[in-house]
């Protein structure tokens, strides 16, 4: 499969396919432009088009342009279903979202705000029940076609959200919240229905908590959540959804600062510390 990586450069960011350079002037925007059926030739034609030189060695950048917006979905697959209602005062708010023909969409963050792999991420300081959250996050072309995945990290605050569902914004949403990367697979859903998510998180080098799902095990398909987000919003530059996730820590459990959480999606690896 194809994968885009975005790497920090003397001359600005540039974009690389499976380790080599694009032109000079390649934009994930421009990319996402091209309908699905024309984008193998269009990125050839980047390809054709790189000037000279090698970036391999630079610092590595999310995968996403700071344009680009990244929602995410909930309630997706009925481990996180449980957990939420757990959490909540007002359990039965997740059961009907569960079972709802309305999926529950919002929106995370944007491109300048989000952190790649060996970047922190971080835990809010009014909050004293933090998890990561590993899930498959699909990029999205402007016409609405899902062009290929990427790992994310849906960092949130449990007892934040836990308190009153109206909070989900401040249990979601603050600086070093958002991971994706550290590449993009170019893929249709169809490459993705089965994919292995798997969550470890270490501290002080010992593993404290390891677990595993699929995408298979999604109650909702991709196809449907990209539809909903898609059907009273433009996306002149592309998207993001994060697909909600199957992996949560037990009760007990909240990450600390130094913690290391690392995340597999498919071939893609996102590890991060804990601020």
């Amino acid at each position: 499969m194809q994968k885009l990586s975005r790497h920090a450069t003397n001359d600005g960011p540039r974009w690389m396919l499976n380790g080599q350079p694009l032109a000079a002037g390649f934009t994930l925007t421009a990319l996402l432009q091209q309908p699905a059926s024309a984008m193998a030739e269009w990125l050839a034609q980047q390809r054709d088009a790189a000037s000279a030189g090698d970036v391999r060695g630079q610092t590595a950048l999310p995968p996403i342009e700071p344009m680009q917006e990244i929602w995410a979905s909930g309630v997706t697959y009925l481990r996180s279903r449980d957990a939420r209602k757990a959490e909540s005062s007002v359990a039965d708010v997740y059961q009907k979202v569960y079972e709802a023909e309305r999926p529950e969409l919002f929106m995370k963050a944007v491109g300048w705000r989000t952190v790649t792999s060996g970047q922190p991420v971080r835990i809010r300081k009014d909050s004293a029940w933090n998890v990561p959250e590993p899930e498959l996050t699909l990029v999205i072309n402007a016409h609405g076609e899902i062009v290929g995945y990427t790992a994310g990290n849906d960092m949130s605050s449990r007892d934040i959200e836990g308190e009153n569902p109206l909070y989900l914004p401040q249990a979601k949403i603050y600086t070093g919240a958002c991971a994706l990367g550290p590449e993009i697979v170019l893929a249709d859903a169809e490459a993705m229905r089965m994919l292995p998510v798997t969550l470890e998180i270490r501290r002080g080098g010992a593993v404290v908590f390891s677990g595993e799902t699929s995408i298979a095990r999604m109650k909702r398909r991709l196809e449907e959540l990209v539809s909903y987000l898609y059907r009273e919003l433009d996306f002149p530059h592309g998207a993001f959804l994060m697909t909600g996730t199957g992996i949560v820590p037990p009760e007990s459990f909240s990450l600390r600062p130094g913690d290391h959480v690392k995340i597999s999606v498919g071939e893609v690896t996102l590890e991060n510390d804990v601020a």
